[in-house]
């Protein structure tokens, strides 16, 4: 009853482990960084690469279930190959070393971001829709996409995989923090100057894990599964912090075309400090983008029913005030 986790010691990874020793799992954690929540819950660290075929195969002796969350996320481009490196190549190194391993069945988590979000905007998709391909899209979106084929054509070969793809993910549990964790602690602490115009699809961690836990057991071989939650602008983000702020949100709110302007520096400035507050260009356009996702088929095979997001953002600043986080919020006029 083995459950190997790839990239444990993340946000969802955290939940997903967390989780899966509540019940009573055993649980094999697959990380370059040491899992620290995992290892007080009583799980194991494996510090290996996905992209080792040799590692994985190792790793994934006598596992029932492997649930492949390992990525590497880019509002940068392509950093040098590194995205593709893992997201493409570890997805197959990893689906590989599963069939070869004989594992049970294998969890893919991809992204929302697999899919064309340009040609699908103002669209309401679902699974069917086209998923990125050619030069034009986000270096990490065509990552995404092309780590799915891969998995699939492994499944081509006789693995038993399903995948899952997640709008943006929020929640509690978020330890580094996570990019978004950073984005809501910086509104609490009113160290934005300014909000974008623009939104995404916003999902709770908790809502994901048990998606995939459902996936792991009743998903289809060879299908994906879409895990929206709720649109909402980052206006509306900023309005749900202000109840848990003592001080308030910045109110201030830049039009898309004009924060564009500043994302060619804003993307090289983040190159650099690895912020996740940079309004950096891919980061625009996926809030341009603002997709309406269609989750129907999750609800009805896997049983998703996301909670409301007003729960996730307080239960969310809840986690940040029992591990410290939160601080007297920085002074800013309104």
């Amino acid at each position: 009853m083995v459950a190997v986790v790839t990239g444990g010691a993340g946000h969802l990874g955290t939940n997903l482990v967390a989780t899966l020793r509540e019940a009573g799992r055993p649980v094999r954690v697959v990380d370059l960084r040491e899992p620290h929540t995992a290892l007080r819950a009583g799980a194991t660290w494996v510090r290996a690469d996905v992209r080792d075929a040799s590692a994985m195969r190792d790793a994934f002796a006598g596992a029932t279930v492997v649930f492949h969350l390992a990525g590497l996320i880019s509002v940068v481009g392509g950093m040098g190959g590194r995205v593709e490196s893992v997201n493409v190549a570890g997805a197959r190194t990893v689906a590989e070393a599963s069939l070869d391993a004989g594992v049970p069945r294998l969890v893919h988590c991809s992204s929302v971001h697999a899919f064309d979000l340009t040609a699908l905007r103002g669209r309401t998709f679902d699974e069917s829709g086209p998923r990125c391909s050619g030069a034009r899209p986000a270096a990490y979106d065509r990552s995404k996409a092309a780590g799915e084929a891969e998995v699939l054509r492994v499944v081509d070969r006789g693995l038993d995989a399903v995948v899952v793809n997640p709008t943006g993910v929020l929640g509690p549990r978020d330890e580094s923090p996570s990019r978004m964790g950073a984005v809501m602690l910086a509104l609490w602490r009113r160290r934005m100057p300014s909000l974008v115009a623009g939104g995404f699809d916003w999902v709770d961690v908790r809502d994901v894990v048990a998606a995939m836990l459902a996936a792991a057991e009743r998903g289809r071989t060879g299908e994906s599964y879409l895990l929206g939650g709720h649109r909402a602008s980052v206006v509306e983000l900023a309005e749900l912090a202000r109840a848990h702020a003592p001080r308030g949100v910045v109110r201030r709110t830049a039009p898309l075309w004009a924060a564009r302007l500043t994302g060619p520096t804003a993307t090289l400035v983040a190159r650099v400090t690895d912020s996740p507050l940079m309004p950096t260009r891919e980061a625009l356009h996926a809030l341009w983008t603002f997709p309406r996702v269609d989750s129907g088929k999750a609800a009805r095979e896997l049983g998703h029913r996301p909670r409301p997001l007003e729960q996730t953002i307080a239960d969310l600043y809840r986690h940040f005030a029992e591990t410290g986080r939160l601080g007297a919020p920085a002074q800013s006029r309104p």
